[in-house]
């Protein structure tokens, strides 16, 4: 199948027509139903829906790290559910960033080394890496955390290092799972601000899942997931 050219159109993923089933016995539930979906650069997108409708789910079908029933999830001209692991891995930490509710941060390692992380798989000088890692902690007002481990970091810091990681890479998707959901309001407003600044500074596709909708209204496209079904959501304000 001959998938579109993302470098022509500045189409990033295309989504065509997923569903995903799970059994339960003899009963085959469905999470998502038929769910087409467009990302481009720059794109702002939230995804909002009841808890257990299927948003994370969904999220993992974009990244290709759970299969679907039906459909194409196409990264890159790349359908994910046709190449090997290893070349779903390579184009995984190439062109998408996660950041998720719990910053999964590697507890033994400073913050400077956990952004590091995802480049070390590379052929890149470490020199190089560092540097890089450094600067995105410099953007996310981090300089004076560089060489404290997450421990000693605030519920706040910790994200703005999660978010680090995965800006380190350049990807051009960031995919956010509920990235504010255990911050306090002060705190998750700030990450929020940062994580739609970044979005225009360096023009990478954010998805995020959250439950605040008060944060899904600002970003540029809103849309609810239910009955798996996913359904563009319209303001008048």
């Amino acid at each position: 199948m001959d998938y579109q050219t993302p470098k022509q159109t500045n189409l990033l993923l295309d989504v065509q027509a997923i569903s995903k089933r799970y059994h339960d016995g003899d009963i085959d539930v469905t999470v998502l139903a038929d769910i087409s979906l467009a990302i481009h650069e720059s794109d702002q997108i939230a995804i909002v829906g009841a808890s257990g409708s299927g948003k994370s789910t969904l999220l993992q079908c974009l990244a290709g790290l759970d299969m679907t029933n039906d459909g194409h999830v196409i990264l890159y001209g790349n359908s994910l559910s046709d190449v090997n692991a290893q070349h779903a891995d390579r184009l995984r930490n190439q062109h998408i960033g996660f950041i998720y509710q719990f910053h999964h941060l590697l507890p033994e390692f400073t913050a400077l080394e956990n952004v590091m992380m995802p480049l070390m798989i590379r052929a890149m000088r470490v020199s190089e890496i560092r540097q890089r890692a450094i600067n995105l902690l410099e953007t996310m007002q981090l300089e004076n955390r560089l060489n404290h481990k997450p421990s000693e970091l605030s519920g706040g810091e910790r994200q703005r290092v999660a978010i680090a990681r995965a800006l380190v890479t350049q990807p051009q998707l960031i995919l956010a799972d509920e990235p504010t959901g255990n911050l306090d309001r002060k705190t998750a407003l700030q990450v929020f601000d940062q994580m739609l600044e970044l979005n225009q500074v360096f023009k990478t596709a954010l998805v995020m899942v959250t439950h605040d909708l008060s944060l899904a209204r600002r970003m540029t496209d809103v849309y609810e997931l239910e009955d798996g079904h996913l359904k563009k959501m319209q303001y008048d304000d």
